[in-house]
């Protein structure tokens, strides 16, 4: 399956989705069907994430290896490596190197659920870039390695020009490209890439967006992950919070605005976090590609 760096060679504008493991048997095969769905749009890549502490990790390569095998689309892999041992870490990678996984987001990822307060020892990884070098040093050229970027600054960095910093560190220890989180200024991300070029940093750096379908569940989860709800979004979908039919028609609206913005000042392509749905995605690629 092809690597993602020569996908980006030929493709000047990627169009990806990013999807996450099912809780029961049940909801991975309809997952499964719904992957099918979005394969036929015929996107650059499909991303599938890894749980906390690794606690998905076999279904995650299970659904990669199925967006490769069964839907001829380029698959990705995320891996952290919070809590996992080095050598945890080498014998995972060697199972991705056995199932034909070639694209891997690395990210350290969050404590055990079990466990909020752990603390890495002296065989764990402390930062995302000792990950990144770990997969480097195993794969050299015959990977694809993305890793994660905050628009707004990363949750534990107490300065933007700090965090983008700390994304330099990454991409020296052999990174390729970055896929951010999510945003709703579109202003926040032009001024994130911006901060990296002057870095020096040249790597591709994919916008990633989240079609709003939910204002309450979208107010919930951005207090969690650090990501700022606009006023403009505030003030759209406040008001018609009660009403799913009007907040998923506003939501594609809106999604479709802020895609074409982002695609109008420069952004090589866009990663669609598609909450495990086809549907508003399939109609704002329609509109946007």
């Amino acid at each position: 399956m092809s690597l993602l760096t020569e996908v980006f060679k030929k493709e000047k504008l990627t169009f990806s989705f990013e999807v996450f493991p099912a809780k029961t048997p049940e909801g991975h095969v309809k997952l499964l069907e719904m992957i099918k769905g979005l394969s036929v749009l015929n996107p650059s890549f499909i991303s599938c994430t890894y749980g906390a502490g690794g606690g998905s990790r076999e279904k995650t390569f299970d659904i990669v290896e199925y967006i490769q095998t069964s839907c001829g689309v380029p698959g990705m892999a995320h891996l952290t490596c919070m809590s996992h041992t080095r050598q945890v870490m080498q014998d995972i990678l060697d199972v991705l190197h056995k199932r034909g996984i070639k694209n891997i987001l690395a990210m350290r990822g969050d404590p055990p659920k079990d466990n909020p307060d752990w603390q890495p020892g002296p065989e764990h990884f402390k930062y995302s870039c000792e990950l990144v070098a770990l997969i480097r040093n195993r794969f050299q050229g015959a990977c694809a390695i993305g890793v994660a970027g905050f628009p707004e600054g990363h949750l534990m960095a107490k300065f933007k020009d700090a965090d983008a910093r700390y994304l330099n560190e990454k991409i020296k220890a052999g990174a390729d490209f970055v896929v951010t989180q999510l945003f709703f200024n579109n202003q926040d991300y032009f001024d994130y890439v911006k901060r990296l070029r002057g870095l020096g940093i040249n790597a591709r750096v994919i916008p990633g967006v989240l079609p709003i379908t939910d204002y309450q569940a979208l107010v919930r989860f951005c207090s969690m992950c650090g990501a700022t709800i606009s006023s403009e979004v505030h003030d759209i979908f406040k008001p018609i919070s009660n009403d799913p039919l009007k907040t998923k028609e506003q939501g594609i609206e809106f999604a479709i605005g802020q895609c074409r913005s982002l695609l109008d000042g420069g952004a090589p392509g866009i990663h669609f976090y598609t909450l495990n749905k086809v549907h508003p995605v399939d109609v704002i690629l329609k509109a946007v590609r």
